[in-house]
């Protein structure tokens, strides 16, 4: 769906959209399918693409193509996703790939997550665990598969990964080793022999490197008491002459400090984020020993986010930032350029992101995706100046005729300016339409200009929708964030609900046709919207949604962050004021609940209490469960289930 009619390069005949069913006049299964392609990377010498696609039912697969030899997929190897799934590959040399899979099973009647790393060639050969197996005399377990925090460009199948440790011992001997905790070794991907670069040190939590092979920066954190693992500080340090020095404090659950993400080896400085000003900065650091401060880039209206990196050893080329649309800052003048001559060339409401890039940064994989393109991959020639369409990563969407995205805003009843984003059917006037109010999850997050396959999919259905970027939405810095969603839920609320009398004070929502849908902190805010006004949305869909302030804290003791949750919840009479659970009695709407049985970021308990409490006090809901899903719920029948029953579900 990408109009290159006038390209500034010259554009190959070479296009492969990988095969996903279309099932015509079926608008729930066409964008309640997974994206066909969900992680994709470059080799090396920039030839070959891997990415993984979904499989009928749980299942993932790895495929790769040869870009040399034609368009014909072939795949590496399959996870059945009972219970481990492929996350992402990525290539340590032109033929062989690392991988990292993960699942979640139950355990003691919980919930556990784990995660492994593997090797293995790009024709399916020689697979190699990379994980580090638990020995038999291992004290303790450790589910965590490690991460690779070095791809070691200069080096053909070697990688630099961290590694958690175990401490041993035999009962009736002194034979034991008390080496515990988190270590970096680098690994030969073929043969699985590691040698050991930091030794295993209990407290730490994170490594970073400079990307071509050195660890420069530890993340140690700081426990809390004698009992709680995470305190929500992390105490930073830097290497250098073979010595670690003190790098700073991160206090990330009160958003303070300064949190590294890379360190460039030409100017000897790590990159990372902190406050200024109110709002998230760039800021880099000297590690000279001089620790010069300096803010690299800052906006006055937004916080500044996101890095760009490209390459195998995550060069630091920009920033980004997202005001109505995410915008890019590039340091790298050559990129700089190049970025804009693509926007140009697939067109000018187009987003433009450097998805990989080969060795030597003449091959670039390329991600271009808008508001009514859910996303083309392309790969481009630096030399040939040739810009190669590659793959769809929703191919099923791209037939449909999707709905723009317009940034807006409305006024909350203080008078303050609500940004959000509304999607309007097609061919339709402005006026007395069914519409949904959509409050995003979080509640640390925020909404963004682009395909949303929830939003298109009820526009489809011809609701308008609304998703409001309401107080408690990060991004618009320290100010708008409040004290979070939960404990200044009142105005959070507010904002969701003064998106629903906007709608229909502007003539685009028949007041009887107006629902609200949400996800997560979303499903939260839609049912707890109806707790503070209970005649305004007349359908409520909440999806995998915290029902419970007071649930969620005691659920929180089992995890490494249940200070960190429980401190971020709070306390006081908003934990029972703010949980829709204890206040059924004001709900007026009938409810639709949807959740994962395996979901660990809310548990299911959330919506088997509310089902409960609105069965006992006469409320009409209906409620639908779904075997070994997680949080996302990350299953197209299921997906497709979700959207087929909750857009019969909302009046019109």
């Amino acid at each position: 769906m990408l109009n290159i009619s006038k390209p500034l390069f010259a554009v190959s005949v070479f296009a492969y959209t990988f095969s996903t069913p279309v099932f015509a006049n079926d608008q729930a299964k066409i964008f309640g399918s997974m994206p066909a392609v969900q992680s994709i990377s470059l080799s090396p010498d920039g030839t070959k693409i891997a990415f993984i696609s979904p499989g009928p039912g749980l299942q993932t697969d790895l495929y790769s193509i040869d870009l040399n030899k034609g368009n014909e997929p072939v795949r590496v190897t399959t996870s059945s996703g009972d219970p481990e799934n492929l996350f992402w590959c990525g290539w340590v040399s032109n033929e062989r790939l690392a991988c990292k899979i993960g699942g979640l099973e139950k355990y003691a009647g919980d919930i556990l997550g784990f995660s492994s790393m593997f090797a293995v060639n790009a024709d399916g050969s020689k697979p190699m665990l990379l994980s580090k197996r638990p020995p038999r005399n291992a004290i303790g377990y450790n589910l965590g598969g490690g991460n690779i925090i070095d791809w070691l460009p200069q080096d053909d199948n070697m990688i630099l990964m961290t590694r958690y440790h175990l401490k041993t011992g035999a009962a009736g001997t002194l034979i034991r080793n008390l080496d515990e905790g988190l270590a970096v070794e680098r690994i030969d991907t073929i043969t699985g022999k590691s040698k050991m670069i930091e030794r295993p040190k209990d407290e730490a939590v994170e490594y970073i490197t400079d990307g071509v092979g050195n660890v420069r920066i530890k993340g140690s954190r700081i426990k809390k008491g004698s009992t709680e693992l995470d305190s929500g500080q992390i105490q930073y340090f830097y290497q250098s002459d073979n010595d670690w020095r003190s790098l700073g404090r991160l206090d990330y659950s009160n958003r303070r400090g300064f949190n590294p993400y890379a360190v460039d080896p030409k100017t000897d400085r790590v990159y990372g984020f902190a406050p200024y000003k109110g709002r998230k900065a760039l800021v880099s650091i000297a590690l000279d020993g001089s620790a010069e401060q300096q803010v690299v880039f800052a906006h006055d209206q937004v916080d500044v986010d996101a890095l760009i990196r490209i390459g195998r050893n995550q060069r630091v080329v920009g920033v980004s930032y997202a005001t109505d649309k995410r915008k890019g800052v590039y340091f790298d003048p050559t990129l700089e350029k190049l970025a804009n001559a693509l926007g140009k060339a697939l067109g000018e409401n187009y987003s433009i992101q450097f998805a990989d890039a080969s060795l030597d940064e003449n091959r670039l994989l390329i991600w271009a995706g808008s508001d009514v393109d859910p996303g083309q991959y392309f790969l481009f020639d630096k030399t040939t100046k040739q810009l190669r369409p590659l793959l769809g990563v929703r191919p099923s969407v791209e037939n449909n005729n999707l709905a723009e995205v317009k940034p807006i805003s409305y006024p909350a009843a203080d008078g303050t300016m609500i940004p959000g984003y509304l999607t309007m059917p097609v061919g339709t006037a402005a006026k007395d339409l069914p519409a949904i109010v959509m409050p995003h999850g979080g509640p640390g997050a925020r909404d963004e200009w682009g395909f949303d396959w929830l939003a298109q999919f009820y526009v489809s259905q011809g609701f308008a929708v609304l998703q409001p970027n309401f107080r408690g939405s990060a991004g618009y810095g320290e100010e708008w964030y409040k004290e979070n969603g939960f404990q200044s839920w009142r105005t959070s609320i507010g904002d969701v609900n003064d998106a629903g009398k906007w709608l229909i004070s502007q003539g685009i929502a028949k007041p009887s046709a107006l629902s609200i849908v949400g996800w997560s902190y979303g499903g939260y805010a839609a049912l707890q919207s109806a707790v503070l006004d209970p005649d305004l949305f007349k359908a409520i869909v909440a999806i995998a949604p915290v029902t419970d302030l007071a649930t969620l804290k005691s659920n929180s003791r089992a995890y490494y962050s249940g200070a960190v949750t429980r401190e971020f919840v709070g306390s006081g009479p908003h934990v029972r004021e703010g949980s829709p659970a204890q206040n059924v009695d004001k709900i007026k709407a009938p409810v639709m609940l949807f959740h994962g049985d395996y979901d660990r970021n809310v548990a299911i308990e959330h919506s088997n209490l509310m089902n409960r409490k609105l069965k006992s006090a006469g409320k009409q809901v209906t409620y639908i469960k779904y075997e070994k899903l997680a949080h996302s719920l990350r299953n197209s029948q299921a997906r497709q289930d979700m959207l087929e029953k909750s857009a019969s579900f909302l009046p019109k």
